[in-house]
């Protein structure tokens, strides 16, 4: 039986909260909005499944993903999993100093950004050298520039930001009958001081 998936969870575990600040075990659950096994998740991110299978483990220990089925791939059985929510949102009332939780998530959310870099780099590459000369590659970059001058500003565009593009990515994430998915990136970071 299927677990149902929330839209959100209140995260006030410091257990729940390091283990979901860590940039491949927050990588992993982005790839759990649906039911996937280590090896699914493994080929999406560019990872082993076995290292997969530890993270997995882990997470499903702290109560952030369930298993969710069974499947047969050839002698193998594959567990699959789920997250147990679409986003997550850290309590304040997490038993860390407000400063060093900000800076967890600061440092999580920078080590995530280094994180996804290298893999769009990577399968950029991936997808030219699988590519003929002359095929286009279907595919988009978009680059902004916004002025966020308070804590509170920042966190309402993120807010905000976050729901519009939930919103428009559930109106195509369950489409049975199309077989392309695309990976869908999206970043806001500080400009750094030149």
């Amino acid at each position: 039986m299927l677990n149902d998936i929330q839209d959100s969870y209140y995260v006030e575990s410091p257990e729940q909260a390091t283990l979901l600040l860590h940039p491949l075990r927050g990588e992993i659950i982005a790839q759990l909005m649906e039911p996937a096994s280590a090896a699914e998740v493994a080929r999406q991110i560019g990872e082993t499944a076995q290292r997969i299978n530890y993270h997995l483990k882990a997470l499903e220990k702290a109560g952030l993903v369930h298993k969710v089925g069974t499947r047969q791939v050839r002698n193998l059985v594959e567990v699959l999993y789920r997250s147990i929510a679409r986003t997550f949102v850290l309590a304040e009332s997490l038993s860390m100093k407000p400063e060093t939780l900000q800076k967890l998530k600061d440092q999580s959310s920078l080590a995530h950004l280094i994180t996804t870099s290298e893999r769009i780099k990577r399968d950029a590459m991936q997808l030219m050298e699988q590519s003929d000369t002359d095929e286009i590659i279907p595919s988009a970059s978009l680059q902004f520039q916004v002025q966020l001058a308070t804590e509170q500003e920042r966190q309402s565009f993120v807010d905000e930001y976050t729901a519009m593009v939930q919103q428009l990515v559930n109106r195509y994430v369950s489409r049975p009958e199309h077989d392309s998915s695309y990976h869908v990136h999206l970043a806001v970071y500080p400009k750094p001081k030149e």
